[in-house]
């Protein structure tokens, strides 16, 4: 009887913990570029917190000096690709369209 019962209360916990729940949605799916934006934000947080440890004496020069190249790398690198997947839009002053 007892095994009976914990076998019982073993599926009823399995279930309530890995039971899916029908109000959950699953998330849109995160393109390239949104995930470049995200990147973006975080080296650019990354490069603000460095400066603000390094201004409260947390760092010695040459090792702010390596970290902040890095990240200012890894930024050029991330803005190039969304400089390459973002959809071009057509110049509004006028030059390179023809009437």
């Amino acid at each position: 009887m007892t095994i009976v019962l914990c076998a019982m209360l073993t599926g009823i916990l399995l279930f309530f913990i890995f039971g899916i729940d029908e109000r959950v949605e699953a998330s849109p799916e995160k393109t390239r570029l949104l995930y470049l934006y995200e990147r973006k934000d975080v080296v650019y947080e990354n490069l603000r917190d460095l400066n603000f440890e390094y201004k409260a004496g947390k760092f010695p020069e040459a090792e702010y000096l390596r970290m902040r190249s890095q990240l200012e790398e890894e930024a050029a690198g991330v803005l190039a690709e969304i400089d390459r997947l973002q959809p071009k839009e057509p110049e509004k002053n006028g030059k390179g369209v023809r009437a």
